[in-house]
């Protein structure tokens, strides 16, 4: 259960709310985020501390996505493993709430600390730009096409260093080289 009223919280307001449980959020990852093929249930572990007004989670979230390979397509699995602190205000204030440290600030909706959704936006936060499978990585050949080709960095610096010629010369440059020969 990720999800609290105001009341319920308030009881552990002496006492340190331990969390250790599984969610599954894959079919609302896949909706927000085309990219995501499918992600395991993703383990929630960590501490909650409650006081009078506020409710402080010192979240470790873990599990996987399965993302499409930047090159290939293919399906690559990504670890998740996610520490974080959020914060939820318990107690609408009138006043802008400040704090020391740089933490997230939610509020109660509407007497209820839903988790679910926080845990979402981590998740979908933590997706990189990128993802590359292991036989790309490892395929000393990149891809290519008709006059075009992938290449490392590595080979592009070489490329760099060889000497160009001028196509509008380059029969030229060929009856040079027959001479030569």
């Amino acid at each position: 259960m990720m999800r609290w009223t105001v009341l319920q919280l308030q009881k552990f307001r002496d006492v340190e709310l331990k969390i250790d449980e599984k969610v599954d959020v894959s079919n609302d990852l896949r909706q927000r985020d085309l990219e995501i093929r499918d992600a395991s249930p993703i383990h929630v572990k960590g501490t909650a501390r409650i006081d009078s007004q506020k409710a402080v989670f010192h979240l470790h979230l873990t599990g996987n996505l399965i993302l499409p390979c930047s090159r290939t397509l293919v399906d690559v699995t990504y670890p998740i493993d996610i520490f974080s602190t959020e914060t939820f205000i318990l107690k609408p204030l009138g006043f802008e709430y400040s704090s020391d440290e740089e933490q997230e600030i939610h509020e109660a909706n509407e007497g209820v600390v839903d988790l679910i959704p926080v845990i979402e936006e981590l998740i979908l936060l933590e997706i990189p730009m990128q993802v590359i499978s292991e036989d790309a990585k490892n395929k000393e050949t990149l891809q290519s096409g008709q006059d075009w080709e992938v290449m490392t960095e590595d080979q592009f610096k070489l490329e760099q260093q060889k000497p160009k010629i001028d196509p509008r010369l380059a029969g030229l440059a060929a009856l040079l080289k027959d001479k030569k020969e």
